[in-house]
């Protein structure tokens, strides 16, 4: 059985564990998911599982993938993500997977896309830490010199500088599973995850190093 699902990102929330401590944890709707395509190593040089996830009306879904939905008699799905490398075992084209895949897991990592927040300066998006605050002194927040007079004249690659910050791919290790909800398909893991809101999530069960289990 493939041990990985789409989902989105409810919110946070916190419980208390055995000993009585709050633990800060991750609302995700886990599922369930739609196995729309199945690729192997004979015809597509590779294994592969495409999963989709949340129904949606067919007239949002372009008409080349629609034809996949229809051959196979699935309902449209808002989202597909292809799971390289997975141990499929007897799963078959239309089959559902929810959040018990998970049951055995201890941890998981998760990808997303972090908040955006548009044009930054660098103290926001590199942290650094100004000039002095007093009256007069004309350097607050601005990045400083950035390069040299006469040699060699150029501004280097990779220097740390104001610009766009955020909504990039993100993918947080480990992080502890704290509760399953198998009635409502929802996976609580400790701490924060990528995205805001109703945003979507891949999520890979993993060993205690992080390394997603195939």
């Amino acid at each position: 059985m493939i041990k990985a699902l789409i989902g989105k990102k409810i919110g946070m929330t916190q419980l208390f564990n055995e000993e009585g401590m709050i633990v800060p944890v991750t609302i995700i709707k886990a599922g369930p998911c739609t196995v729309v395509t199945k690729k192997n190593k004979q015809t597509d040089g590779y294994n592969a599982v495409q999963l989709g996830f949340e129904e949606v009306k067919s007239y949002r879904v372009k008409k080349p993938i629609l034809g996949k939905f229809t051959k196979n008699n699935i309902s449209p799905l808002k989202v597909l993500k292809e799971f390289r490398d997975s141990d499929e075992g007897d799963l078959k084209i239309g089959d559902t997977i929810d959040v018990s895949v998970f049951n055995e897991a201890k941890s998981v990592s998760i990808s997303g896309i972090t908040k955006g927040k548009g044009y930054q300066g660098v103290v926001k998006r590199w942290g650094f830490s100004g000039g002095r605050d007093t009256h007069g002194s004309m350097f607050h927040r601005a990045p400083g010199s950035i390069g040299q007079s006469s040699f060699p004249s150029k501004v280097f690659k990779g220097l740390k500088m104001p610009g766009h910050m955020g909504n990039n791919k993100c993918t947080v290790l480990n992080l502890k599973v704290v509760k399953i909800d198998a009635a409502e398909n929802l996976l609580y893991v400790k701490g924060s995850v990528p995205g805001a809101g109703n945003s979507i999530l891949y999520i890979y069960a993993a060993d205690e190093s992080g390394r997603k289990l195939k």
